[in-house]
C-alpha cells in the first residue's frame, strides 16, 4: 500500500518572492543557524520520511556487486538504506552535483540519516542542487524530522567535495556534522529528539516536499552525483544487505537510476526526469 508520509509544512512561512531564498545562512563553522530554506507558494522540506510505492524489502533480493539487496522504488527517495537494526552512525561523501536548469524551478537533495525508512522521524543532514530564476541555487541543510529544516553552513559550489555525518550522542541526543572539504569549512549541531527508533541508515537523494498544499517537488536535474565511504555504525553500508532504492513517478517511470555499490561504499545516481 502506498504511505504518503510527506505532509505540508504548516511551521514554516509562506513565502512570497518567485524565487527561492536562503535566510540567514551561517558563515561560521560549528555554528547552528536558526533560519529555515523557504520557497516560493510554501515552504520546502529539505529531507523527510520516505514515501513508499513498495513496501521495503516486498520485492525478489538480487544480487549487486556480490552484495543482495531488496529493491525497491519510492516517490521520493533513491540511494540505500540499512534498516532491521538499531543505528548510531552514519555519513558519505559525495561530490557536489551541478544543476541543469530550465526557467522551471526544481529541488533535489543529497544527504545521510538515520531513521525515515520505516518511522515518522528523521535525522538527517546534507545539501542541495535546486534550480531557481533559471540558475542553479546549492546550500546545506540539516533536520531534525518532523521539525523544520534549517540552513547549515557556508558557501557551497557545485564540484565542491561534501562529507556528511549524523551520530547518535546519547538518550536524545544527536549529533550532525557537514563539511564542504574543499572549501575548508564544517558545520556542526547537536539536537535533540525524543523516541527516534533508529531503526534506519541510508544515504539518499530525494525529490523534498513539500508546497502549501503538500506533495513531493521536482526533481531538479542534478546530472549524476557520485557517492563514497558509505558507513553505517562504522562499517561499510553494504555489510547491512541495505535495500536499493529507485525514485519513480505516479506512473511507476524512474525519475532517476541507481548503480550497484561498489566496495560496499560507493555508488552513483543519475537524474533521468522531473516527476
Amino acid at each position: 500500500m502506498l504511505r504518503r508520509m510527506c505532509v505540508s509544512l504548516t511551521a514554516l512561512a509562506i513565502a512570497a518572492a518567485p524565487a527561492l531564498t536562503l535566510l540567514a545562512t551561517s558563515g561560521t563553522a560549528s555554528a547552528a543557524p536558526a533560519a529555515h530554506v523557504a520557497v516560493a507558494h510554501g515552504a520546502i522540506r529539505n529531507g523527510g520520511v520516505d514515501v513508499h510505492a513498495a513496501t521495503p524489502g516486498s520485492k525478489p533480493l538480487r544480487t549487486h556487486g556480490g552484495v543482495f539487496n531488496a529493491s525497491t522504488t519510492s516517490t521520493n527517495w533513491s540511494g540505500y538504506a540499512a534498516h532491521g537494526g538499531t543505528y548510531t552512525t552514519v555519513s558519505a561523501t559525495w561530490v557536489q552535483p551541478t544543476g541543469s536548469c530550465t526557467s522551471a524551478t526544481r529541488y533535489s537533495s543529497f544527504w545521510v540519516g538515520l531513521d525515515g525508512y520505516t518511522s515518522n522521524s528523521v535525522e538527517q543532514t546534507g545539501t542541495d542542487t535546486d534550480c531557481s530564476g533559471g540558475r542553479p541555487v546549492y546550500y546545506g541543510w540539516y533536520e531534525m524530522y518532523p521539525n523544520p529544516s534549517f540552513s547549515f553552513g557556508s558557501t557551497i559550489h557545485a564540484g565542491d567535495t561534501i562529507s556528511a555525518s549524523v551520530s547518535f550522542s546519547g538518550t536524545s541526543s544527536y549529533t550532525l556534522k557537514l563539511s564542504d572539504v574543499t572549501r575548508g569549512w564544517t558545520s556542526t549541531t547537536t539536537k535533540s529528539l525524543s523516541g527516534a527508533p533508529r531503526s534506519s541508515a541510508e544515504v539518499i537523494i530525494e525529490a523534498p516536499c513539500c508546497t502549501g498544499g503538500g506533495g513531493i517537488l521536482p526533481l531538479a536535474n542534478f546530472g549524476t552525483v557520485h557517492l563514497s565511504n558509505s558507513l553505517v555504525n562504522g562499517s561499510s553500508i553494504g555489510s547491512f544487505s541495505p535495500d536499493q532504492i529507485t525514485m519513480i513517478n505516479n506512473s511507476g517511470a524512474d525519475k532517476d537510476t541507481v548503480s550497484a555499490l561498489s566496495g560496499g561504499t560507493s555508488f552513483s545516481a543519475t537524474w533521468v526526469r522531473a516527476s
